[in-house]
């Protein structure tokens, strides 16, 4: 008898504190967090994300995905938070009253990739605009994200530079021009395997360099600058929204603490992203 009732004891105790482990994780407040893959990608969030955490006792859920659809995730109040980089196409939302508190983070710039080879000539020219001109009179193969992203949304607006005869979506017309409908790193490594040629944060480029024999071959463009931003979504049009929190978020990406983290964020020797909130 005595036994027994020193095993149900144990069972007793082990529910119990199963009970307060599970009170401790549901303790916890979630910021939902929508978000480019190219942040993601880079590694940038998981050495940023830890330091907020820890400071506030929350845990940020994060939904990578193309810039597009972050901002539409966001207006629909389905998170509390947007970081994007996509300025005209926030601005937009800014002003249909979907988000506030928009705030400068960080900038890096685009860049194209392609084989050593550069069979469409690129690295000589000198513009952007010029480089996929002479990818597409080539019909060197090239990957789009494809996918409403920042980076797809500043591919179309240098397509819409050049002089050639585009789609109603401002994309060129052909076989050698894939749309791969996929993020960031996703298309890094399919245009490796085609040896084909894209356009890329240079956050991603860096931090997937050593994984893809790509190498950038066009660079330096003004047209290829490259700004990230952080917005809360409005609690006036979802009232649901953890607005404090995300205040608290915003806050702490544009402060030197968050900037400092951001500016020291290296691979391979080199800065991934280059703060703008404390200029």
């Amino acid at each position: 008898m005595k036994r027994r009732g020193i095993k149900l004891l144990n069972k007793a105790l082990i529910v119990a504190l199963l009970a307060m482990s599970a009170n401790t994780v549901f303790a916890i407040e979630h910021l939902k967090l929508s978000t480019t893959t190219s942040t993601e990608n880079s590694g940038l969030l998981a050495v940023l994300h830890p330091v907020f955490e820890s400071m506030y006792d929350v845990k940020v859920d994060v939904i990578a995905v193309g810039t597009g659809k972050a901002l539409k995730i966001g207006g629909n109040g389905d998170v509390d938070i947007v970081f994007v980089h996509a300025p005209a196409a926030e601005l937009a939302y800014v002003e249909q009253g979907d988000f506030i508190d928009r705030k400068a983070v960080m900038h890096n710039d685009f860049v194209i990739v392609g084989p050593e080879n550069d069979g469409a000539n690129i690295s000589s020219l000198t513009s952007a605009s010029d480089a996929l001109q002479s990818i597409a009179v080539t019909t060197a193969d090239f990957i789009s994200r494809g996918d409403d992203s920042g980076t797809h949304k500043k591919e179309k607006i240098l397509w819409s530079m050049t002089k050639l005869a585009l789609t109603a979506d401002n994309t060129p017309d052909g076989k050698w021009y894939i749309q791969a409908g996929q993020g960031m790193g996703a298309v890094l490594k399919i245009a490796d395997e085609k040896q084909a040629y894209t356009l890329t944060d240079r956050g991603t480029q860096i931090a997937y360099a050593d994984k893809m024999s790509l190498v950038v071959l066009y660079e330096g463009d003004k047209a290829l600058f490259n700004p990230y931003h952080v917005m809360a979504v409005n609690p006036e049009k979802h009232t649901h929204v953890k607005y404090d929190l995300a205040n608290k978020y915003i806050e702490f990406v544009t402060s030197e603490q968050g900037q400092a983290i951001i500016a020291d964020f290296t691979k391979g020797g080199q800065q991934l992203f280059y703060p703008d909130a404390t200029k």
